[in-house]
Order: structure tokens, then C-alpha cells, then sequence
């Protein structure tokens, strides 16, 4: 700054040197802050430095940054200040013991420590455990402090106890901190971020519950006690409850007893749920017509009538498995002799997308084992949220576009790593891809991501590792007519690749549709399939050797649409010919979001969805899959899953014919690398859930003997091959399905797909088949093969590996 005084003649640098080293007392320049990933935070004040004292505890040279110098000053206990010379490209981690002073200088930045968390208590927890089950832990002289502020604040509180006692009775409190000197209670608002700082003054109370709170439940996560009522047994869940509609509401109810026996005189109630803070029983309305969510709140206990679910009739599911990110892609990673590994990912976020970012988040689930793991792939300078995804002849997974719209990162399941593919020809998100006869990949649509136009195809040749871009392969056929516009109409094309190259079209829009890659491309119609658009619908080729194509719901716009029940069969036959489309029964609900998948008996199975399409919600979300039998036309509804799968979540099928459903939500976020805390985090689904469907069972509900594919070949095999291997535990001739590996995003599964074999030998445990001729029809790429008993029993899959 200026001061008012007289200066001698002196050179311009030599001021500019005064005016730069002048004393400040608040920064000249805007401030940066930057938080570590333990939550201490660093705020760099550009053009300022800390002279005259403070010494430096070291020198840190070559360094490229002021963010990198703050990164080395965060790495070092002893540093709340730090200087950053961009000249020199120098890190001076400062004394702070000693005073300084905090001078403008551009030559510098000022990096202070401005909030120093901590991540493990200073001192000795204790645990203390509430009547109903829920548990707080308390950390001695510690606080939380700037951010969360104080929801209640209470006076004349003795103990740090009677705090937790506090925090208890207030539903809307996880986090409280007792001021013992003030003798005050505060409860936090845990809607906002806050630090976790070491102070001796107060005491800090959070809820460590196994589970957080607002955690959808596949089971009681406290103990479960039973309670009879006028001869009728109901089961009763404290520090839960189930959100959803109530049929009818009570007030002035004070005991869980008085709840469940108002549940008993209820015509229809099968649900309730107590609310302890305001003394009021809830009815919950009548399943599945509504659909009611089990989640974790302590300031509910939830009671039901225990309700045994027949498997053999409607299957089972597993408990939900918790995962590190939300599943908003899938796919198989082939292997031999079976697959073990589900790979997911979401965006640069574990629950969160927005931008492109250059990375992406991923799982690793081993079926088999339980294990599960996380990393960040950034290598290939690839956001892949909302993808297309397609297997390769060999196996590997070629992921085109998403948010960083013209990349192409392909995954090599020999190595688990990722390498940077050639950048499409257009920049895409939301289209479709899918492998051909020829082992190229088509790709069509995806004008969510790019410039916002429609967007032709354009075919990737792995062998010359090129894309061709095909203007004759016009996109605009195929738009839906979406109240938003083009960036909605393009997207999510249901593709299949058929014989000589051909990619038959089925949906979302009205029309359906041949794509020819000859030349420059071509498109003709084929059929209408329906009066309306289906977009986000399901859709899977049950049966690649008849041509039957599969499809049901979806919704006319992308969201805030409603749903549609109606299904459909569709036949193909050569290629450029008119497809056939028979309507089918409906589905028991509508569907929006929903996924499909082929099982080894040919049957469809539908999970999630809601009844009007409404991304990032679970609104109408359906728990009750359905499964549907092309040989009957018929629908039956199957148990119900725990967790609402809607937009962005997957299913897929599993080598031991079971299925995995996960996934739902993501949160948008401006700013890459922000935080998601302020996101509904009711509607993240970071989770999944395996179905075992009734072919798994017995009629008494046990489970049924399975057969076992004991040996065949690892060797490639080609279309018109004879295949052998051997089976035990089949009485009679067992019915031979090979089920191409699939991969999942937005209800899109191209690479999945059933071949029969219908022409198979037995010669007792050994088996005989020759493969169809046609790559159209068993597309090159890794299969599951099954053998099922003559009751439908499944055998867990062997791999095979189909060459052109």
C-alpha cells in the first residue's frame, strides 16, 4: 500500500521494491483455498510473503507449483506456513513458532494453514449404546467446528453423557459436541460440512452406527424382536423405518405395542412404523402398489408380519453388498475357465460427475471371493461416465466417449489395464455401440456429450485401430421426439449386430430400422414397433439363432415422462428385410430406467425401474422384478430387491446363472472435484444386490443339484464348429445355451446375447455340438455355455471364446 510521505528521486525498481515488500495485514489478491484429502485446509495468497522471521524448517527445490509446495507443507507435522517462490520454483516450509511478518511480494505466494483437521481421536473413545440400539462414540478433547452449526443449543448440561442422550432424542442429530466449561450441549447440523479439530475444551459425539444414517436395509441391521398381538406375530426393527406412503396416520400413539396392534386391527396392514420423537404410528400403504424403502433412521422402529417368499416360485435375494462407488457401468471381465470378476465404474467422482475430468472411478468385484476393491484409472485421460461399451473379438472392453466425449480407452483383461484408444471421428455421450459379424464396432447417437447436434455412425476397426466415420449412416431415423430437444433424441439406440455386418435397430423410437457400414454407410427402414417412443426401455436378443429380439418399457421423453407396461417380440431375418413386431402381454408394471437380462432358460428378467421416468430420484421406484417366458407370452412377479434401481444403475448377468443388480443416482456437480456433500445422498445407491432366480431351487424350497461342466477345451473355437465337453449330474439330455458376456450403462446391454444349441449329441456325460455357422448370429467375442437339467436347472457357466 501507499503511505503518505516524502521519497527522494530513486529508480523505478527500486520503488516497485518498496511498494512489493510492504507490510499487509489482508491479502492484495484473491485467495485460493485448497482442502487435503484428510480435510485440513490451506488458503494461498498470490503475491505475498512471509519475511523477516520465521526461518524456513526446509527448502524444498524443484518444485512446480504453489499447490505442490502447500502438498509438502501438509506432509510435514511441524508446518502451518509455507512460501511459494515461483521465480526460483522453491518451497520454503516456514517456522511458525517464530512471529513474521506478511509482506505483498510478486514474487511469492503465502500459503497458510487455515483449518487443521484430524482424522483419529486424540485420546481414548468411549462407546455408549442408547436403549433402542444405536451407538455414539465420544472423542475427549475434540470439537467440531466452522461448518455444521448448531441445530439446538442446550444449557445446564452436566455431562458429556447427557449430551448423548441429547443427540439421541433428536431424530435429525449424527453429530453433537459438549462444551465442558460452558456445561452446553450443541447438536450439529450434519447437512454441512465441518472440521474435526483437536480442542481439550469440548468433547465430540458422533453416531457410529455400523450403517449411516438414511443406509437402504436388505435386514435388520439391531437386534430384531418379536411381538405378538392378538395371536398374530410381528417383528419389529428399531432405528429404522420405511419411507414411502401411508395409508393412514395416528397421533397420540406411544408405545411400539400400541403401533403394531393398530397394524392389527387394519384391514390389509402388513407395514408400520412408530415414530418415537412425536408419539404417532404409521400405516404404511398396501405393496407393491406402493413401494416402501427400508432405510436406517433412529428416530423409527418398523413392524411387519414376517412374510415367507416361496424361491422356487419367486426366487431370492442375496443381502446387499456395500460398494465403494456407484455402479453406473458394468462389465464381465472374460476369463477361463470361467469369469470371476465384475468390473464398475462411475465418473471422475465416486458419486459424483460433471465436466470432463480425464478419469474415472473404479470397482472391482470378485464374485467368487467377496474381495472388492477401488481405483482411480486416469491414465487414459478418460472421464468414461455415460459411455458406449462393446467386447471385442479377444475380449477386450472398448469404451468410446461419455464426458470426455471423443476418447476411446480400451481395457485388456490379460493385463487389468487400461490403454488410450484413436479418438472417435465424432465426440459422443449416450450412444450405442455394438460388436458386428466382422468383429467391428458400430457407434450411432450421442449428442449428450460434444457439440449438440445428432450425430451419424462411424465404425472402429480393431485391426487397423482407425475409425471410419459413415455419413450415410444417418442418425436422423431414429430420433425419438423428446420435449427437450436433439441431446435427448439420439441417445441410447437398441443396436444389434446381425449377419454380413448389418446392425438391425429395434428402438427407442417408433420405428425400426437396418444400418448397412458399406461404403459410406446406409440406413432403411424396417417396421413400426409401436405408436409411441420407449426410450430407456429394456431390450435383449432371448433367442440369436431365431432372431427374436426382446423389448418392454421405456418412457415417450427422457425424463419426467411417464413409463410405459407395454412389450413387444420382434423377428429378424436377412438383413434390409422387414422385421415382424408381435405385442406381447404387459409387463405388471410400468417401467422406466429398468434393465433386462437373458437367463440360460431363455427367459427375460426386468429389475427396477420406476412408473414415470424421473432421473436422479426414487420416486415410483419398482422393488418387484418380473420375469417372462417367450414360449408362454406369460409375466410373474418375483421377490422384491431392497434398494430402488432406477437411472444409472445396472444388472448383469453372473457365470452361476445368478444376477446382479446395483447402482442408481450420481450427482451433478459444477466444479471438478468438489465436494458432494451437499447432494442428496438418499437417491446414491453405491450398492448392489444377486438374484438367484427359481430355476436355483427345489419345490421345497431347497436348492436344487446342479450340474457340472467337468472339462472342455480352452482353445478359441470358430462359428460352424464342432464344440465338446463333458457334463455330470444331468439326468437325460440337458438343454446347451451359450450367453454371449455382457456390459451395462443406462439400460444399454449390446454384448449380451442367447444361442441356443439346438443340434447337440449325448453320449452319457459327453457332449457334442456344432456351433452355428453364422457370426451375425454367435458374434465373435467370450460366451458363458450352459447346461441345464430337463427341470431347468443351470450349471454354472464355462467359458468360450468364439474367433472369426
Amino acid at each position: 500500500m501507499v503511505r503518505s510521505c516524502a521519497y527522494k528521486a530513486v529508480a523505478a525498481a527500486s520503488l516497485v521494491s518498496q511498494l512489493a515488500s510492504a507490510a499487509i495485514t489482508v491479502c492484495p489478491n484473491n485467495e485460493v483455498v485448497w482442502e487435503s484429502p484428510i480435510g485440513s485446509k490451506y488458503t494461498f495468497c498470490p503475491g505475498s510473503d512471509y519475511q523477516r522471521g520465521g526461518g524456513s524448517l526446509q527448502l524444498v527445490r524443484d518444485v512446480q507449483s504453489t499447490l505442490e509446495c502447500a502438498k509438502i507443507c501438509n506432509s510435514d507435522a511441524r508446518c502451518s506456513r509455507a512460501v511459494y517462490d515461483k521465480v526460483g520454483k522453491l518451497c520454503h516450509v516456514k517456522d511458525s513458532n517464530n512471529p513474521m511478518d506478511w509482506a505483498a511480494d510478486d514474487r511469492f505466494d503465502a500459503i497458510r494453514l487455515t483449518s487443521a483437521a484430524i482424522t483419529v481421536c486424540p485420546n481414548n473413545e468411549v462407546v455408549w449404546e442408547a436403549p433402542l440400539g444405536a451407538r455414539y462414540t465420544v472423542c475427549p478433547g475434540s470439537d467440531y467446528q466452522r461448518g455444521g452449526g448448531s441445530l439446538q443449543l442446550v444449557r445446564d448440561v452436566q455431562s458429556t453423557l447427557e449430551c448423548a442422550k441429547i443427540c439421541n432424542s433428536d431424530a435429525r442429530c449424527s453429530r453433537a459436541v459438549y462444551d465442558k466449561v460452558g456445561k452446553l450441549c450443541h447438536v450439529k447440523d450434519s447437512n454441512n460440512l465441518m472440521d474435526w479439530a483437536a480442542d481439550d475444551r469440548f468433547d465430540a459425539i458422533r453416531l457410529t452406527n455400523t450403517l449411516p444414517e438414511g443406509t437402504f436395509l436388505s435386514s435388520c441391521p439391531f437386534d430384531e424382536a418379536s411381538l405378538r398381538v392378538s395371536n398374530a406375530e410381528y417383528r419389529v426393527c428399531p432405528n429404522t423405518d420405511y419411507t414411502g406412503a401411508s395409508a393412514k396416520i395416528v397421533e397420540g400413539v406411544t408405545t411400539v405395542q400400541a403401533c403394531a396392534e393398530l397394524c392389527s386391527n387394519t384391514q390389509g396392514c402388513m407395514k408400520s412404523v412408530f415414530d418415537h420423537v412425536s408419539n404417532v404410528c404409521h400405516i404404511k400403504a398396501a405393496e407393491p402398489e406402493t413401494s416402501l424403502f427400508w432405510v436406517q433412521n433412529k428416530r423409527f422402529s418398523t413392524i411387519r408380519v414376517p412374510q415367507d417368499i416361496d424361491p422356487a416360485v419367486k426366487g431370492k435375494w442375496g443381502d446387499l453388498i456395500r460398494l465403494p462407488l456407484i455402479p453406473v457401468a458394468a462389465y464381465i471381465v472374460p476369463s477361463y475357465p470361467e469369469p470371476s470378476r465384475l468390473l464398475f465404474f462411475s465418473s471422475w467422482g465416486k458419486d459424483a460427475f460433471g465436466g470432463a475430468s480425464g478419469m474415472t472411478q473404479y470397482g472391482d468385484y470378485n464374485f467368487v471371493t467377496g474381495a472388492i476393491s477401488q481405483r482411480t484409472v486416469a491414465n487414459t485421460r478418460h472421464d468414461m461416465f455415460c459411455p458406449g461399451i462393446s467386447q471385442l473379438q479377444d475380449g477386450r472392453i472398448l469404451i468410446q466417449g461419455g464426458s470426455d466425449a471423443e476418447a476411446v480407452s480400451i481395457y485388456d483383461p490379460a493385463t487389468n489395464e487400461f490403454t488410450r484408444g484413436p479418438d472417435m471421428t465424432v465426440a459422443r455421450g449416450y450412444q450405442t455401440s455394438t460388436t458386428l459379424s466382422n468383429g467391428k464396432v458400430f457407434t450411432v447417437g450421442g449428442a449428450y456429450s460434444g457439440k449438440r447436434e445428432g450425430k451419424n455412425g462411424e465404425v472402429y476397426d480393431p485391426v487397423a485401430n482407425t475409425w471410419t466415420y459413415l455419413p450415410g449412416a444417418n442418425v436422423e431415423p431414429i430420433l425419438t421426439n423428446d420435449h427437450e430437444g436433439i441431446w435427448r433424441e439420439d441417445n441410447h439406440a437398441w443396436l444389434f449386430g446381425w449377419k454380413n455386418s448389418s446392425i438391425f435397430h429395434a428402438g427407442p423410437s417408433k420405428d425400426q430400422h437396418w444400418f448397412g457400414i458399406q461404403g459410406a454407410g446406409s440406413v432403411i427402414k424396417a417396421a413400426t414397433r409401436d405408436t409411441d417412443d420407449a426410450m430407456c426401455g429394456v431390450w435383449v436378443m432371448y433367442d440369436a439363432v431365431a432372431g427374436k429380439i426382446f423389448s418392454a418399457g421405456g418412457s415417450p421423453d427422457y425424463t419426467d415422462s411417464p413409463a410405459t407396461q407395454r412389450a413387444h417380440i420382434t423377428t429378424i431375418g436377412e438383413p434390409n428385410t422387414p422385421s415382424k413386431v408381435e405385442r406381447v402381454a404387459d409387463m405388471g408394471f410400468p417401467r422406466g430406467f429398468a434393465n433386462a437380462v437373458v437367463l440360460p432358460d431363455g427367459q427375460v428378467l426386468i429389475t427396477g425401474g420406476q412408473r414415470r421416468s424421473m432421473v436422479f430420484t426414487n420416486t415410483d421406484g419398482i422393488l418387484v422384478a418380473e420375469l417372462f417366458n417367450p414360449k408362454t407370452r406369460e409375466w410373474k412377479q418375483m421377490a422384491p430387491m431392497a434398494v430402488p434401481r432406477n437411472y444409472h444403475s445396472v444388472t448383469i448377468l453372473l457365470p452361476d446363472a445368478t444376477v446382479f443388480t446395483g447402482g442408481g443416482g450420481l450427482c451433478y456437480i459444477q466444479t471438478i472435484g468438489a465436494s458432494s456433500a451437499g447432494c442428496d445422498k438418499t437417491v446414491d445407491h453405491a450398492d448392489g444386490q444377486i438374484f438367484e432366480p427359481p430355476y436355483l431351487f427345489n419345490k421345497d424350497g431347497s436348492r436344487a443339484a446342479r450340474p457340472v461342466i467337468s472339462a472342455i477345451s480352452a482353445e478359441p473355437v470358430k462359428a460352424g464348429a464342432t464344440l465338446k465337453f463333458t457334463v455330470e449330474g444331468v439326468e437325460g439330455q440337458g438343454e446347451v445355451t451359450m450367453i454371449r458376456t455382457g456390459s451395462v450403462t443406462h439400460s444399454v446391454n449390446t454384448d449380451q446375447r442367447r444361442v441356443p444349441l439346438n443340434n447337440v449329441k449325448v453320449d452319457g456325460t459327453e457332449y457334442s455340438t456344432t456351433l452355428p455357422d453364422d457370426y451375425g448370429i454367435l458374434l465373435p467375442g467370450y460366451y458363458y455355455l450352459f447346461v441345464s437339467t430337463p427341470e431347468g436347472t443351470p450349471s454354472v457357466a464355462k467359458t468360450v471364446h468364439v474367433i472369426l
